[in-house]
């Protein structure tokens, strides 16, 4: 395959390393064109085409130009490239396997193409897995994914609990649980079901209250947790409703606690051994799962809203323990504020886990959690200049924009700027930014570099599900 590759002067050098790395496999002809490898022209590419006979030419991905009429002209296909430079052998080394797109960069589009196989795979193999159970529709162990339990703790006292039950499922949840408190009644826990008559889901109940779970079975598809200390006031309730049950050790253990919930009448059983958070036997209690009898309910919630850190990394771990110990169900919670998030995070993390059945490690799989920090840095070439101004201090006295001060905050998924009583808003600090330059909003450069940094803060927190404060801290 003969392929052209336009380049730049200023990345000349990443371009021909890579081209030299697969001269075994492809004849590779580097042609500069200019200092920049994005301003390449249609005009110059027509040039550069006619002196070879190309199978294609993969152009810089931060082109803006179109080259549709280069390609009808000449015959050879043109592919947009990688946005960086240093991405080129990544994309050279699928080429012969993969189909690059004539619009998104190849980075990109190898990566959505990649994540919409391994979303496939997870699909086929879910389909054909065997369960050992299944509750409303959803599979629970054997070959299947781990499922994702998500609690809403005092379910009882939510303003909208139907809008977020629904947003748990939107998010990846499998199952969505109502937690009950000491001071919920079971007309409370009643009224809470009824108001999820219309949804499709499995739902559960968490309470230990024998009250509480007889007020749920008209809805509830699973009950948390079950023990010798409610089994004998409601397990005949629960077998006859039909509901599958997590059961938990307390004073007995928890062979004997299944063995009493089984003599009920529970068929559809889940032993849960009890992970401790870290610090209080989280290892420990790791161990107690490797002989308990499957399936298995692993709470990963109790860890994750105990550990001051990231959520991300945390539900990755705590998944990939889930899937070693062989745990079919994984509970997470969004109770504070630090893990909001989190379902969606154990729902990647699990699928994750489960294309790692027939790999070592949970690496290079299409799917990831990597949000803050990158896979790979990239070596992009020096910035050259002649002389060098160091930055001066902020002036002692701010001078304000005589159009006045705008102020800058989210709504939900919106940015809001609001100048003169009069609000924009939009998802991006872009669209926002242009649209106070169009109504003429500001008049000073300097206003218009505070915007673009308050805008794209704000931007950030949306997308971090971080708050948001104008001239405070990220």
């Amino acid at each position: 395959m003969h392929i052209l590759l336009p380049t730049g002067s200023a990345t000349v050098g990443i371009v021909k390393s890579a081209a030299r790395r697969f001269s075994d496999r492809y004849e590779i002809d580097v042609a500069v064109t200019g200092e920049i490898a994005s301003f390449l022209t249609p005009k110059e590419l027509r040039r550069l085409l006619a002196g070879g006979n190309y199978d294609m030419a993969i152009v810089s991905g931060m082109c803006t130009a179109s080259f549709a009429e280069v390609e009808r002209e000449t015959g050879v296909p043109v592919y947009r490239g990688p946005r960086h430079a240093a991405d080129l052998p990544l994309v050279l080394s699928v080429l012969d396997t993969a189909r690059l797109s004539r619009s998104v960069p190849a980075d990109e589009f190898l990566a959505e193409r990649r994540r919409e196989e391994a979303c496939r795979q997870v699909a086929l193999r879910e389909a054909a897995a065997e369960a050992d159970f299944i509750v409303r529709g959803v599979k629970i162990g054997g070959g299947s994914r781990m499922k994702v339990l998500a609690e809403i703790m005092d379910a009882h006292r939510r303003d909208d609990l139907p809008a977020d039950v629904r947003r748990f499922f939107a998010d990846g949840a499998d199952i969505v649980d109502l937690g009950f408190g000491f001071d919920a009644t079971p007309d409370d826990v009643a009224r809470c079901f009824s108001a999820l008559a219309d949804i499709e889901g499995p739902l559960a109940v968490d309470t230990q209250d024998p009250d509480l779970i007889a007020a749920a079975l008209s809805r509830a598809d699973l009950v948390l947790s079950l023990h010798e200390g409610n089994i004998p006031a409601v397990g005949r309730a629960v077998a006859e409703a039909g509901a599958a049950a997590v059961v938990v050790p307390r004073e007995r253990t928890l062979e004997e606690n299944l063995a009493a919930a089984g003599e009920a009448g529970i068929h559809c059983l889940i032993a849960d051994p009890l992970l401790q958070p870290a610090g209080s036997g989280l290892t420990q209690s790791l161990a107690g799962f490797s002989d308990a009898p499957r399936p298995l309910f692993f709470g990963a919630g109790n860890v994750v809203e105990l550990l001051d850190a990231d959520s991300p990394g945390a539900n990755a771990l705590l998944a990939g323990m889930a899937h070693e110990v062989g745990a079919a169900v994984v509970f997470t919670s969004e109770h504070s504020d630090k893990t909001r998030g989190s379902v969606a995070e154990m729902r990647r993390a699990t699928e994750m886990m489960f294309l790692t059945t027939d790999r070592p490690y949970p690496k290079d799989l299409g799917l990831d959690l990597l949000i803050l920090k990158e896979k790979r840095r990239r070596r992009e070439p020096p910035l050259e200049y002649e002389s060098v101004e160091d930055a001066l201090p902020m002036p002692d006295e701010i001078v304000y924009d005589p159009l006045g001060c705008i102020r800058i905050g989210i709504e939900g998924d919106r940015i809001v700027a609001v100048h003169r009583n009069r609000a924009v808003r939009g998802k991006t600090w872009e669209d926002v930014f242009y649209t106070l330059l169009s109504n003429g909003s500001f008049s000073r450069l300097d206003h218009a570099a505070y915007l673009g940094k308050e805008l794209f803060k704000a931007e950030l927190a949306i997308r971090m599900k971080r708050s948001f404060e104008q001239d405070g801290p990220f």
